[in-house]
């Protein structure tokens, strides 16, 4: 196995033992890899940055392809740089209004169309469908989104949702049951997204205890298991260190 895969595999274990250690206490092993975590994603990300943006947008495209009318966002973007510079502070704000201004327009039809007419599409849909052949039918898929049975469950849950939240009615006799209707389909929409997120944390989780029991394999020279003893060892002999440090009680 290359050398390479083997330092990597030390070192992904390692720190990833060191994170887990949080669990424990705060320590300074996990501080350690925090602290690495955070500098390297900088570094990374400046080093991407530079070949992605600078290099292969700016610099290639004007010196090699003659594209001179990129200098007119290099401009706006240096305009930005001048709110490092209190007399020419001002300068930066046409660069700023100008990038509110294009990422408004770029954004605000989008998000209309997207969370708003497509949501209205949705909510309209007829509850029948005209098959050529068959008439009218009714579609009692739940598997199936644009089917009748779900078009009622989507009108049902918007218009009771909405209820919910229109309080210049009091929500007393039936008025009453469209709320609570309202209410459990938001329930049902807030577990939904908090069980996606949970399932979405346990796909990371597993992910590391499956790379850790991959480690222990002896052709990597069984990192999991040493390194897993040397955090236990270095915790326990950094807890019993603060614990002698403590000023007994006279």
């Amino acid at each position: 196995m290359p050398i390479e895969t083997i330092i990597g595999a030390w070192v992904a274990t390692g720190l990833t033992l060191f994170i887990f250690s949080f669990l424990y206490k705060d320590n300074p092993l996990f501080k350690l890899a925090e602290n690495l975590y955070v500098g390297v994603s900088v570094g990374y990300t400046i080093v991407k940055t530079y070949d992605t943006v600078i290099l292969q947008l700016i610099w290639k495209p004007i010196v090699e392809n003659g594209e001179w009318t990129l200098l007119i966002p290099v401009a706006i973007g240096l305009l930005m740089l001048t709110r490092y510079v209190p007399k020419a502070a001002w300068l930066s704000r046409y660069a700023f209004a100008f990038i509110v201004g294009v990422g408004s327009g770029l954004a605000i039809p989008r998000t209309i169309s997207s969370f708003i007419l497509k949501q209205i599409e949705d909510t309209v849909r007829p509850l029948m469908t005209l098959v050529p052949g068959e008439g009218v039918t009714f579609t009692w898929s739940l598997l199936n989104p644009a089917s009748s049975l779900n078009t009622i469950i989507i009108l049902v849950g918007v218009s009771s949702v909405l209820f919910y939240f229109f309080f210049s009615v009091e929500h007393t006799g039936p008025g009453k049951v469209v709320a609570r209707t309202g209410i459990l389909f938001l329930m049902i929409a807030f577990g939904a997204a908090f069980g996606y997120t949970v399932m979405a944390r346990m796909s990371l989780l597993i992910g590391r205890l499956t790379d850790l029991i991959e480690f222990t394999d002896p052709s990597y020279g069984w990192p999991s298991l040493w390194l897993l003893g040397l955090t236990i060892l270095t915790l326990v002999v950094m807890a019993r260190r603060s614990s002698s440090k403590q000023p007994k009680e006279e």
